[in-house]
C-alpha cells in the first residue's frame, strides 16, 4: 500500500471500531493522529464526490516535494552540457577530454565548479537531456569509391556466370592471427559450476609458443571451406600456397572438368590488388594447373562484405569461443570440426613452410605475366591465363 491507501485504510478502521478507535489504531500501527485525521477527511470527500481528487491515484498534491537542483541552480545544466559537448567535439582544453565520462567524474567536476550535486542526480539529468550509455559502432568505412556498388554488382554477375558454367568460385582472405598458449580466449562456454579453465594472467606475445595465421578459401557453391594454418608470415606466397593446397585437397575432386577459377578477395593484405608478388604467384598457379584464374577485388574499405568473413570465419570464431588455443593441433581440430545447420564443412591443415618478407618482382619479370585486365576497373578485375601447356599440372 502507498501512503494514501494507508491513510484511507486507517480511517476506515477507526470508523469501524467506534469510540476510542483512533487511539487503538495509533497504538497498534504507529500511525500518527494527524495522518488518521487526514485520511478521515479524504474518505469523507471520496464518499461525497467519487470523481474528486481523493479518488485519483495521486498520493500527494501537485507541487509537493523538494525542488530539483536544476530548478534551484540555474547554471547546473549549462555547466554539465559544457563538460559533455567539448569532449564529444574533441576540444583539447576540456578537463574530461582524456578521462572517462562517468557520472562520478562529471559530478566531481561539477562540485569543483561550486555545484552541490551527486552522481545519481547527474545520471538522471543525462537521461532527461537525451543521453544514454553507448558503445562505438564500427560503421565508418572511410571514403566510399564512386564505383563501389557497381563493383559489387560486377562481382555478383561474375560469380553467377562462373557457377552457370560449373566453374569454381572461391572467396579468400586471411583471418586474424592467434597466439598459441594458455591465454584467455573471448567468449564463454558451459563448464561445471566453479570449474572455469585457468589461463595465464597475462597475454604478452613473448609468452606464446608461436602464432597461428589462418588463411581461408571458401567455396561459395558447395559451402565448403579450407583453412591453411601458417606459422611464419602472411605473405602473397602464403596466400597463393593456401589456394594451391585447397585445389589439391578439395578443388580438383569437386571440379574435375574445371578450366577456369574465379577468386574473390579484398583489396589489401597478402592478396592486395596492387601486389606484384600476389599476381606472379597466381600466374605460377595458373601455369601449374592449366586454369585461367580470374580475380575480382572488393573496393578498399569493404572487406567485411567478402563472403568468407561471415560464412566461414565467423563460424570458426563461434566454434572456438571460450577455449584456450594451447597448440597448433588444437586450432586445426577446432577449425576442422566447425559446422553449421546449413551444411558447412571445413578442412584445415598445418603449413610449416617459411615465407620470407621483402620479396620483390622486377618490372621485367612482371612483364612476363600473361595477365589481362578487364574493361571495368582493370586494377580490381583481371585474369591470368596459363603461359604454356605444362607437362605435370596439378590436376
Amino acid at each position: 500500500m502507498d501512503e494514501r491507501v494507508i491513510r484511507l485504510w486507517a480511517a476506515a478502521e477507526v470508523e469501524s471500531l467506534g469510540r476510542g478507535g483512533a487511539a487503538a489504531i495509533q497504538r497498534a500501527t504507529g500511525i500518527s493522529g494527524r495522518r488518521i485525521w487526514k485520511g478521515k477527511k479524504e474518505l469523507a470527500e471520496l464518499r461525497r464526490q467519487p470523481s474528486s481528487r481523493a479518488s485519483t491515484s495521486r498520493v500527494r498534491r501537485p507541487g509537493g516535494g523538494r525542488r530539483r537542483l536544476s530548478a534551484k541552480d540555474a547554471k547546473l545544466l549549462g555547466d554539465l552540457q559544457a563538460l559533455l559537448e567539448p569532449v564529444t567535439r574533441g576540444e583539447p582544453q576540456s578537463p574530461l577530454q582524456w578521462t572517462t565520462k562517468s557520472v562520478r567524474n562529471l559530478a566531481s567536476e561539477l562540485r569543483e565548479r561550486g555545484h552541490e550535486v551527486s552522481s545519481d542526480t547527474v545520471a538522471r539529468m543525462l537521461h532527461e537531456a537525451g543521453y544514454s550509455l553507448q558503445a562505438p559502432r564500427k560503421e565508418d568505412e572511410g571514403g566510399s569509391h564512386p564505383d563501389r556498388d557497381a563493383q559489387f554488382r560486377y562481382i555478383a554477375r561474375q560469380a553467377k556466370a562462373f557457377q552457370r558454367r560449373r566453374q569454381p568460385v572461391v572467396s579468400v582472405d586471411s583471418k586474424k592471427k592467434e597466439l598459441i598458449g594458455n591465454f584467455k580466449p573471448p567468449g564463454r562456454e558451459w563448464q561445471p559450476q566453479g570449474q572455469a579453465p585457468r589461463v595465464n594472467a597475462y597475454d604478452f606475445p613473448d609468452m606464446a609458443e608461436g602464432k597461428a595465421i589462418p588463411y581461408g578459401v571458401y567455396d561459395l557453391a558447395r559451402n565448403e571451406g579450407w583453412v591453411n594454418v601458417g606459422k611464419d608470415h602472411d605473405t602473397p606466397e602464403f596466400a597463393v600456397q593456401s589456394l594451391r593446397r585447397w585445389w589439391l585437397t578439395m578443388g580438383r575432386q569437386a571440379y574435375p572438368h574445371a578450366r577456369e577459377l574465379l577468386v574473390v578477395a579484398d583489396a589489401g593484405g597478402s592478396n592486395s590488388a596492387r601486389s606484384r608478388v600476389w599476381k606472379k604467384c597466381l600466374q605460377e598457379f595458373a601455369d601449374a594447373t592449366g586454369l585461367t584464374v580470374s580475380v575480382s577485388h572488393y573496393p578498399p574499405g569493404t572487406s567485411k562484405w567478402n563472403k568468407i568473413e561471415h560464412r566461414l570465419f565467423a563460424q570458426i570464431t563461434l566454434n572456438w569461443r571460450g577455449r584456450p588455443l594451447t597448440s597448433y593441433q588444437v586450432i586445426i581440430n577446432l577449425i576442422g570440426s566447425t559446422t553449421t545447420r546449413t551444411g558447412l564443412r571445413v578442412r584445415a591443415a598445418m603449413d610449416t613452410s617459411e615465407y620470407p618478407l621483402g620479396v620483390r618482382v622486377s618490372a621485367a619479370d612482371f612483364g612476363q605475366l600473361n595477365i589481362r585486365k578487364k574493361r571495368f576497373h582493370g586494377e580490381w578485375n583481371y585474369s591470368l591465363s596459363p603461359r604454356r601447356q605444362a607437362s605435370a599440372r596439378l590436376v
